[in-house]
């Protein structure tokens, strides 16, 4: 950057050199006009002499303006005083206004600030601030005059310059009085509005020390004012309520509350609107009625006349009020009105507690330091005086004075910004804009201040709301006084809830204009200032804390003792209501607080109905749980008020209760147990409902076990409700008991049975009985039967399933009936037969019980036919289920048959019993099975067929189909052409004809349709087939066909299980061939063989036919080989085995290179997965299958390559040498053994000498895998370069060429070929020019060396130091041995082609290329966003290196700092960030020169730099270091004048001393990870990504402070070729086109220094851009972490050095600005801080840094860079 500048030595010269002063010049019209424009608000010049009366203490305020009659239109000619003021409203113009307030008379300092701008009040009790208000004056007056005690002050323009005369005034003209004269520039000003005039007038009296003003026009006094206030009362601070601000600025020290009375008396002709045809003449309107709503009402009226038939009711009300008003105002518009209004207003005393800093900053803002004492106001209407007490009809002088619409910020006087809130704010110290018309809250000191004064607002707003809440605390107070009690009822809250509603809504926020903020920020005060979070609010008990008071959404009377809010306040308070509900401050009423309330009190019998009511409904809704609502019942006791009067009152104990009554289960008249709920509060509730609240239904099981609990005197059930002893009782109990029996389950049931089966609970004709001693009435078969009475309507199922009996026990029966004569239903043979006995039974099947049943069946009772007689019956007695229905069908199947004399009918009752008892219809499939395999075992086959049809004609009939046949494995069923005496089981036989080729049985053929009836199968299944196949080998050609065509039928059964072992088996049989297709004698076994199906191919090939195994049995045979693992085709991996197994048996078979060479192709498609069979692969590297051919020429070559476009640009020269004759022989070799072309140039050369690949890419690509060699490899080339010439020019202009077209060259090929890219060759490559080039050429191949030499004119070389150097001859270089030189350094596979497409890229002029087809621009912008992605990559992995040096050198300097103890350091060391002029550096040097003095000479930045790092070891440096450091004392003067200077200045204040001990320096990673942080933080301009200043450690060693200047106003115009954005100040003077085109080159250099500087720190490319202005002393600057350098410095100081090719001075300069604008991203300031930490990346990065220099620096060629820039 330079050597460093005493600018103070400057100063002082410049100071002393007695040369002229000259004053700085102001245009003052200019400033006016300039000021004027930042007012734009109505009545600014009222609103600031009004202010200005304030200031002064006045009292009362004149306000008169002075007209002059129209000159068109004549004065009436009447005297009546409405026609001469509508004359005077509508017609005059205004000449003067005229404005006395009687206020102090001007002191001397306040004439002298009256002519001075910008000079305000010093007073920090008064509001003015800025100085500039009197001049607002100046807006419609251009000469005023000011007169106030006994002088006056005239202004007057000379020019742009404003002057003043003061005049001291004589006693007649003399008045205490201050006169303000304006004289209207204009004569066309017409006479203002006068009722917004008014309306501003009556606001303005508000807050101010004014109590009267007054408004005339010419002599009709058109408006008073008064003012007047009731003595203040003070107000405590609440103790819940935080008087302090949150950031400690300010305090309330007390708060009294006011009313004040405003009074207006005014003309009618104020509310006067005159009209014209079409509209109402804007300047009468309203500002109420017109503010923001003036385009919306135009817009409305215009579309309204658009469709007249649209019609607004509301808006045609209000215009015809307005009309009537304004026929009143009309009658009568010389007369007066009257309003009058009472505001109530709480003042707030505040105390200020900020610092030094803050109150010299915030003084340097507003020019008087702020106050230490201060007042803040809430003006808010009470409810009596909402309204102002003005005659209806008449104008509404007060809109403004009352908040009823939005509140405004009062600072002396409104504002624009309103408070949130209906209540004004005065606050007359928070500062406003230069306007007066909002608040400041952008610059930071005023900021605060004033965020601080509106919290205060906030809590000023809380206190007043205290107050209302205490006025209607103290009403309600006293309404219970003087009605005798103790607690407010609803009468009396709902006296003075209108009030609350008031109150609510006029502390309702809403959004703040016009800045948002302002009310936000009093809101929050206004919620946050209280220390419970709590806020005192109406409910239902009085003005209580809102953590007490809770909303009612429903009626809850059950619980009318919580405080709820009053609903007219929740429905018109809504918005004030939702606020508290979302902060949280008030909740609904909860369970807990129901809970609470109940466990207080008992319910009546109606609360306890709405209780339920309440607890079903929020169970409907589900929001409430079980949990809940047993909780609630678990506390809840109510009375049973509604009792008879001679039944005492029952208490219910919810938490007992777990039933309820079904009346249609259970009569409500019968007893239930005392856990049930009465009917009576139960029954409007449905049955959902009572489940919802955790009761069941009262069951019968439990009621009846109550019953039977309580039988006997056991309970509280009296002898007329015991079950086993009333027999009414009974009887109502079993009749409950059997209408109910259907719905009970089988369990319950069960219980009833068991519960009164074994008591005496039937009512019978003998008494009452247990059930099974009872039997039904209408068992009359012995008269001693204790039969039922007095159930008539009981279920005779139910009395079945208690045990009652329909009949007589079977015992009983063949011991009375069948043993004994005297029966009438006897026979007269005697006994009854079974058949007689089976009638019997089947006429009383319903009434027999279940063991009965079970009885019968088990008994054998029937005999069997004896003979296929049906009247002759077996003397053996059967179980009914043994035997057969009487049917023929049946016989002739010789089964046993039941004995029945005469025709059974299966259908009639003895049938349907006889089923019942298990009697046997037709025989099952297993029977009919025996019977099969029986009789033909007999030889009875007519008896075996004969069971066969039967078995087939009813298959369905009789559902055998659910009878699963194949799982029988009795042999049953004949074969096909076997022996008929042989059978087989259903899995031994199939029905498919073709299954017989392997062996297996066939159904017999006429059984075949009925296979599935039997359980056969069509085929066998498939593993044994296969096992057939493979235990017997197939020898014929035909059985071979058959048995694989049979497979092919069934390829869906055959699994992958299935083919894999098929697929590995031998039973392929292969027969003897005697010839091959092509005649030549076949290497196979003579005899037949089988192999497995995957070692052989289908069809017939003639490529590979001779070397595999081909067989061709038929389509059918093909598929099911296919199946097994045969192809058609042999795969490329069996292809590879063979070709490396046998290959000169293929290239034999092959008979040509070309077919060899196609199989070569076909494998090197899959060459990347042989890589996968490493045996294959190694074998395929060793075997010799590889096709390579040589060329032998007729002659050797002698010489190089042609000469060919020499020079570049030029076209080519020369005829084509004809190609010499050559003979190419192939062969096969190994991979070793053979060379892949890859240099052109060597392989004509040495092309006898080498085995040469195919020239195919995908060939080449396999034998390099295999271990082929590029040619290039076994080369080496030593090339002899001469010195460079001294004319460079040349090399710069093909560096150039070769950077830019380099681009366009590697967008033809894909990332992996590329092996450098354009950002490596910028970096890498130089280009030089030199007198001559040789190259010799050396091929080392298999011990043998042959030598070639021969002249080149381009050749790339590489130095340890330099990198690669590309040097082309002097006279005239081809670009063709330009591309052969450059293509191995920027691809990894160099061919002829790329060289060939480089050097057209090379020698094509752009817009050749373009003409081409080519989208350059397009191709080297992707092509460079593709290389600063690499970049980007290298770039974070060098950030993460430094980050893990810096973690290694912390725990290195722990280490050190452990073992060195507490010791400290016995010298002092030079903290880096010094500067020499500091007060640290100072003491240090100091403290060493009492120890040590030497003489010292002076040193600068850089010097102190070297010193440090060790460089200087007191001799005289090098030139190159000593020009990089800055020369030194003994420079030249030229030299001295061309010094640029620093990028900076320091102004850090003064230090205050250092401590008596000297502290530990820190630590050195600790300032190297703020270093790393502060370069990580820069960005891109214009970046969406946050801004925010890194988080740093603590560095002792900065404590200084001063401030930083801001950026600059530029516009981006272009993007150079490296990617850094251009942009030019708004202020330049030259077409930024023309800049560019003039600037291009010299821009890209200095890209190119920008880029290499941030190099050294691996900062983000996209963070650094260069910006040029014509003017200013701005080097570059930091911005958001966008760091900007200035291109104008660059080109006067280093463009000239840098186009010579000396960059080193110009990296070193940016260098260190690049190093003070990091520092920025970690400290705003230039202060020492900041110092420290530029010096710190100085120390980090200087090796880096002049590694940098050193490589720029030095040789011969200059790295130039390149010319494009792409502007946008």
């Amino acid at each position: 950057m330079g050597a460093q500048v005493d600018y103070n030595a400057l100063r002082a010269q410049i100071m002393g050199s007695g040369n002229d002063e000259e004053a700085v010049t102001v245009n003052t019209r200019a400033l006016i006009d300039k000021v004027l424009a930042r007012y734009s608000g109505e009545w600014t010049v009222l609103r600031e002499l009004l202010q200005n009366a304030a200031d002064a203490a006045a009292t009362k305020v004149t306000i008169k303006f002075e007209t002059t009659p129209s000159s068109t239109t004549p004065a009436p000619q009447t005297t009546e005083p409405s026609a001469v003021l509508k004359h005077t409203l509508l017609h005059h113009t205004l000449k003067r206004l005229l404005v006395i307030n009687n206020g102090h008379s001007f002191g001397a300092n306040d004439w002298t600030r009256l002519k001075r701008i910008a000079e305000g009040n010093p007073d920090e009790t008064k509001i003015g601030a800025f100085g500039v208000g009197f001049y607002s004056v100046f807006a419609d007056c251009e000469e005023p005059f000011v007169s106030s005690g006994k002088e006056a002050m005239a202004f007057y323009w000379k020019g742009n310059s404003l002057f003043t005369q003061r005049l001291q005034l004589p006693e007649a003209h003399a008045s205490s009085d201050t006169s303000f004269v304006l004289d209207y520039r204009s004569s066309s000003s017409p006479v203002p509005g006068l009722l917004p005039l008014c309306q501003f007038l009556a606001s303005s009296l508000t807050f101010v020390g004014l109590e009267v003003i007054e408004l005339w026009l010419d002599d009709w006094n058109l408006l008073r004012l008064f003012k007047k206030a009731a003595p203040s009362v003070d107000v405590p601070v609440p103790k819940e309520v935080e008087a302090r601000t949150s950031d400690r600025l300010m305090r309330i020290t007390g708060v009294s509350r006011e009313t004040a009375q405003l009074d207006a008396e005014w003309l009618n002709i104020v509310g006067w609107k005159p009209t014209s045809p079409t509209r109402i003449d804007s300047r009468f309107e309203s500002a109420a009625a017109g503010k923001g709503t003036g385009s919306t009402t135009s817009l409305r009226s215009f579309f309204s006349r658009l469709a007249p038939g649209t019609i607004n009711p509301a808006a045609d009300k209000v215009a015809r009020e307005e009309k009537a008003a304004q026929g009143a105002i009309l009658e009568d518009l010389g007369g007066t009105s009257k309003a009058t209004i009472f505001l109530r207003v709480s003042t707030a005393a505040i105390r200020t507690s900020i610092n030094d800093t803050f109150c010299n900053e915030l003084e340097r803002a507003t020019k008087k330091p702020p106050p230490k004492t201060t007042k803040l106001a809430v003006l808010t209407s009470s409810f009596e005086s909402a309204l102002p007490t003005s005659t209806p009809g008449t104008t509404d002088m007060f809109a403004f004075v009352l908040p009823s619409r939005s509140g405004r910020i009062f600072i002396g006087f409104p504002t624009h910004q309103t408070t949130g809130l209906n209540a004004h704010i005065s606050a007359p110290s928070v500062i406003p804009t230069v306007e007066r018309e909002s608040i400041d809250l952008n610059a930071r000191w005023v900021r605060e201040w004033n965020i601080s004064m509106l919290r205060i607002a906030g809590i000023v707003c809380r206190i007043a709301w205290n107050g209302e809440m205490q006025v209607i605390r103290d009403r309600l107070s006293r309404a219970c006084a003087s009605a005798g009690r103790n607690k407010v009822n609803q009468e009396d809250i709902s006296g003075v809830v209108s009030e609350a509603i008031h109150t609510l809504n006029q502390f309702t926020f809403r959004d703040s204009t016009p800045s948002a903020p302002v009310g936000q920020i009093v809101e929050e005060a206004f919620w946050t200032c209280d220390k419970n979070a709590s806020i005192d609010i109406l409910s239902s008990r009085g003005v209580l804390p809102s953590q007490q008071v809770r909303i009612a959404t429903e009626d809850l009377s059950f619980v009318e003792g919580i405080p709820v809010l009053p609903q007219p306040m929740v429905e018109r308070a809504k918005a004030f209501i939702d606020k508290l509900t979302n902060f949280g401050i008030i909740t609904e009423i909860t369970v807990s607080d129901i809970k609470k309330e109940l466990e207080t009190k008992a319910l009546t019998a109606q609360q306890l109905r709405d209780f339920l009511k309440f607890l079903v409904q929020k169970a409907r809704s589900s929001e409430v749980d079980q949990g809940t609502i047993r909780s609630l019942l678990e506390v809840t006791v109510a009375n049973d008020d509604e009792t008879n009067n001679n039944t005492p009152a029952r208490v219910l104990v919810l938490s007992e209760i777990n039933y309820f009554i079904n009346p249609s289960r259970i009569s409500t008249e019968l007893p239930v147990p005392p856990s049930t709920m009465p009917f009576k509060f139960t029954k409007d509730l449905s049955k959902v409902d009572r489940e919802a609240l955790g009761w069941e239904d009262l069951q019968i099981v439990p009621w009846l076990r109550w019953l039977i609990d309580n039988v006997g005197g056991r309970g509280q059930l009296s002898i007329e409700q015991d079950l086993t002893s009333s027999l009414a009782f009974a009887t109502t109990v079993l009749q409950t008991l059997s209408r109910q029996w259907d719905g009970l389950s089988q369990s319950s049931k069960g219980t009833v049975v068991e519960l009164l089966s074994s008591r005496t609970v039937m009512p019978t004709k003998l008494g009452m009985r247990v059930p099974a001693s009872s039997y039904f009435p209408n068992v009359k078969l012995f008269d001693d039967l204790p039969v039922l009475v007095g159930l008539n309507n009981v279920k005779d199922k139910f009395l079945i399933a208690l045990g009652v009996r329909k009949t007589i026990d079977l015992g009983v029966i063949f011991e009375r009936l069948l043993n004994v004569y005297e029966s009438k239903e006897m026979p007269e043979g005697g006994k009854w037969s079974h058949v007689d006995l089976i009638r019997y039974l089947a006429s009383v099947r319903e009434d027999i019980p279940l063991a009965d049943i079970k009885r019968l069946r088990e008994t054998p009772i029937c005999p069997a036919e004896v003979g296929r007689d049906p009247h002759k019956g077996s003397s053996e007695r059967y179980v009914v289920s043994d035997l057969y229905e009487p049917m023929d069908t049946l016989r002739s199947l010789n089964l046993p048959i039941l004995q029945w004399p005469g025709i059974y009918r299966p259908g009639s009752i003895e049938g349907k019993f006889l089923g019942l008892l298990g009697l046997r219809a037709k025989p099952g499939v297993p029977e009919l099975v025996d019977i099969m395999a029986r009789s033909a075992a007999e030889g009875n086959f007519a008896l075996r067929d004969h069971a066969l049809t039967y078995l087939i004609v009813n298959y369905h009939n009789h559902s055998y189909d659910k009878y699963d046949a194949r799982g029988i494995t009795t042999a049953f069923l004949p074969l096909q052409g076997a022996d008929s005496r042989r059978l087989v089981a259903p899995s031994q036989c199939f029905t498919n004809d073709r299954a017989a080729v392997l062996g297996f049985e066939l159904l017999r053929s006429d059984l075949h349709p009925h296979a599935s009836k039997f359980g056969v199968r069509s085929d066998p299944p498939m593993v044994d087939c296969i096992n057939s196949l493979l235990q017997s080998p197939l020898l014929t050609r035909r059985d071979a066909k058959a048995v694989f065509g049979y497979f092919s039928t069934r390829l869906g059964e055959i699994t992958d299980e299935h083919v894999q072992r098929l697929g590995c088996a031998k039973f392929v049989p292969i027969f003897p061939a005697t010839q091959s297709s092509k005649g030549l004698q076949e290497d196979k076994s003579s005899a037949l063989r089988h192999i497995p199906p995957r070692d052989c191919f289908l069809g017939d090939s003639q490529t590979y036919g001779e070397i595999f195994d081909y067989v061709d049995y038929g389509p059918e045979a093909s598929s099911f080989l296919l199946r097994c693992g045969s192809k058609h085709e042999p795969s490329k991996l069996e292809l590879a085995h063979m070709v490396v197994r046998e290959p000169a048996r293929l290239f034999t078979i092959l008979q040509s290179a070309e077919n060899y060479l196609n199989m070569l192709r076909t494998l090197a498609q899959s060459f990347p997965t042989f890589k996968s069979d490493r045996p294959l692969f190694n074998q395929m590297r060793r075997s010799r299958f590889l096709l390579a051919y040589r060329e032998i020429s007729s002659k050797s070559i002698k010489n190089g390559t042609n000469k060919r476009n020499v020079g570049g640009d030029s076209d080519d020269e020369g005829a084509e040498e004809a190609e010499e004759a050559s003979t190419r022989t192939f062969q096969l070799a190994s991979a070793h053994e053979i060379v892949i072309v890859d240099d052109v140039v060597s392989y004509n050369l040495f092309r006898d000498d080498l085995l040469i690949a195919p020239q195919e890419e995908s060939l080449e690509n396999m034998y390099m895998g295999l271990g082929a060699l590029p040619l290039s490899t076994i080369i080496q080339e030593h090339p002899r370069v001469d010195a460079p010439v001294n004319d460079q020019r040349a090399a710069i202009k093909l560096h150039k060429r070769v950077i830019e077209r380099s681009r366009l060259f590697l967008s033809e090929f894909p990332r992996e070929d590329i092996k450098h890219d354009v950002r490596w060759l910028e970096k890498n490559l130089s280009v030089q020019v030199v007198a001559s080039i040789s190259v010799r050429r050396v091929l080392k191949r298999e011990g043998r060396h042959v030598t070639h030499n021969l002249s080149r004119t381009a050749a790339a070389t590489q130095d340890q130091r330099k990198g690669w150097i590309l040097s082309v001859t002097a006279d005239r270089h081809d670009l063709f041995e330009v591309s052969q030189a450059l293509v191995p350094l920027l691809l990894t596979r160099p061919k002829p082609q790329p060289i060939w497409m480089l050097e057209n890229f090379l020698g094509t002029p752009l817009e050749n290329l373009r003409a081409r087809g080519y989208n350059v621009e397009r191709i080297l912008r992707q092509r460079a966003a593709a290389e600063a992605r690499v970049a980007e990559d290298q770039r974070q992995k060098q950030l993460e290196e430094e980050k893990r040096l810096a973690k290694e050198r912390e725990n290195g300097w722990n280490a050190t700092q452990k073992q060195a103890g507490g010791r400290q350091l016995e010298n002092p060391t030079f903290m880096p960030g010094l500067f020499p002029e500091s007060p640290d550096y100072k003491q240090l040097i100091q403290e060493n020169e009492s120890q040590v003095s030497p003489p010292r000479r002076p040193r600068g930045l850089f010097s102190e730099i070297t010193r440090r790092l060790g460089l200087e070891d007191g001799r005289q440096p090098p030139q190159q270091v000593q020009s990089l450091v800055g020369n030194g004392a003994n420079g030249d003067a030229t030299q001295k004048q061309l010094m640029p200077p620093p990028p900076y200045s320091i102004q850090d204040p003064k230090g205050t001393g250092q401590p008596n001990q000297p502290e530990t320096v820190t630590t050195p990673h600790q300032l190297k990870q703020n270093l790393l942080s502060a370069i990580e933080a820069s960005r891109a301009h214009g970046s969406s990504a946050l801004f925010s200043h890194p988080k740093t450690s603590e560095v002792k060693e900065t404590h200084s402070y001063c401030d930083s200047t801001s950026g600059q106003n530029l516009s981006f115009i272009a993007t150079s070729s490296r990617g850094i954005k251009i942009f030019v100040s708004n202020d330049l003077t030259t077409d930024k086109d023309s800049f560019i085109r003039a600037n291009s080159s010299a821009l890209n250099d200095f890209a190119s220094i920008v880029l290499d500087c941030g190099q050294v720190f691996a900062i983000l490319p996209k963070s650094l851009h260069i910006f040029y202005d014509e003017h200013g002393g701005t080097i570059a600057f930091n911005r958001t972490g966008s760091i900007f350098f200035n291109y104008r410095y660059f080109e006067n100081l280093h463009l000239a050095q840098v186009q010579q090719g000396r960059r080193y001075e110009a990296l070193v300069y940016w260098w260190v600005v690049l190093c003070h604008e990091l520092a920025h991203n970690l400290v705003e300031d230039h202060s020492s801080n900041h110092s420290f930490y530029t010096e710190g990346f100085v120390v980090q990065y200087f090796n880096d840094m002049v590694a940098k220099v050193t490589s720029a620096g030095t040789g011969h060629g200059a790295v130039a860079q390149t010319a494009s820039i792409g502007a946008t």
